[in-house]
């Protein structure tokens, strides 16, 4: 059978055979899937803590409705943003090295292209963060809208960090982990936030 780390040698094998093609090909894959995973870890996160904060304080449906949209609109234009900003710094980083003879990567084409991990930031960010946007919404009691947006959240960043980590090699209870901690504080702290300032109004 054969394992992740077989598999992992197996790719380095043919990217040290293929430096040229092969090479700009992984560097773009893995561009596209850290901007792709921490966009919808970043949709998932923070849209999930605005509805269920919003909701800690009592609000209405459609209350909680703009707070999300307007989250989910804000935020997958900032992570667009921030990405084209942070790729582009890289790519100069690239181009400058390849000039001066000291190339960061194998190949003219290799250099990382700051649309697409714009584009896959952005769509990532929008399909994280309408999860906890439908579940808040749909037609539950009261008092069940926060924990079922909870709980979906939760399973939600349990498939992002699997996929994360069967594309990576890392240690899969590791990814999973560190996801799930992070949304459940981030939610715990601003639906606190949210109840308190609730029941000050």
């Amino acid at each position: 059978m054969t394992t992740t780390s077989d598999r992992i040698v197996g790719l380095g094998a043919l990217l040290r055979r293929t430096p040229g093609r092969a090479s700009a090909a992984s560097n773009a894959g893995l561009n596209r899937l850290r901007a792709g995973v921490l966009g919808a870890n970043d949709g998932i996160v923070s849209v999930g803590a605005t509805v269920v904060g919003v909701a800690g304080a009592a609000a209405s449906t459609s209350t909680v409705a703009l707070a999300g949209g307007a989250a989910l609109l804000a935020g997958a234009l900032s992570m667009a943003s921030g990405e084209y900003v942070s790729v582009s710094s890289q790519r100069d980083a690239e181009r400058v090295a390849a000039a001066a003879g000291r190339p960061i990567t194998d190949a003219d084409e290799d250099f990382t292209n700051p649309w697409q991990a714009a584009l896959a930031s952005m769509l990532a960010f929008t399909a994280g963060a309408l999860i906890p946007l439908l579940v808040v919404l749909a037609p539950w009691p009261t008092a069940a809208r926060v924990p079922a947006t909870f709980a979906a959240v939760l399973v939600a960043l349990v498939l992002t960090g699997s996929a994360s980590a069967r594309f990576t090699g890392a240690s899969h209870g590791r990814s999973v982990l560190r996801n799930v901690l992070g949304g459940s504080l981030a939610m715990a702290v601003t639906y606190g936030i949210g109840a308190l300032v609730g029941v000050a109004l």
